[in-house]
């Protein structure tokens, strides 16, 4: 929660610089945005892994009241990867019987 807060104050505070430069339009929303996602980027590090270990706790929490093991990145692509060697994998074609004489 304070990250999403102290994100939307940056978008906020980035929005108002650009207004008091002269930015107008829709380019003052595209300026802002671009503004504030790099300075919370760099700026709020911290902020962020807590929020992704917080996010992945609540995720953990809802799979095991499921009753369902935990789907996660790697397994899903460990998946993919499965499915895309077989689905590519070179058929093993036999060559035509031949007769000897």
């Amino acid at each position: 929660m304070t990250y999403t807060v102290l994100r939307l104050l940056i978008l906020v505070a980035a929005f108002a610089l650009a207004y008091a430069v002269g930015v107008r339009g829709w380019l003052l929303a595209l300026v802002a945005v671009v503004v504030a996602f790099a300075v919370s980027y760099l700026a709020l590090p911290r902020q962020r892994d807590a929020a992704t270990a917080w996010m992945a706790r609540r995720a953990e929490q809802r799979a095991a009241r499921r009753g369902r093991e935990q789907t996660t990145v790697d397994s899903i692509a460990a998946d993919d990867a499965a499915a895309e060697d077989a689905a590519f994998e070179p058929r093993r074609v036999d060559p035509p019987a031949t007769s000897e004489r």
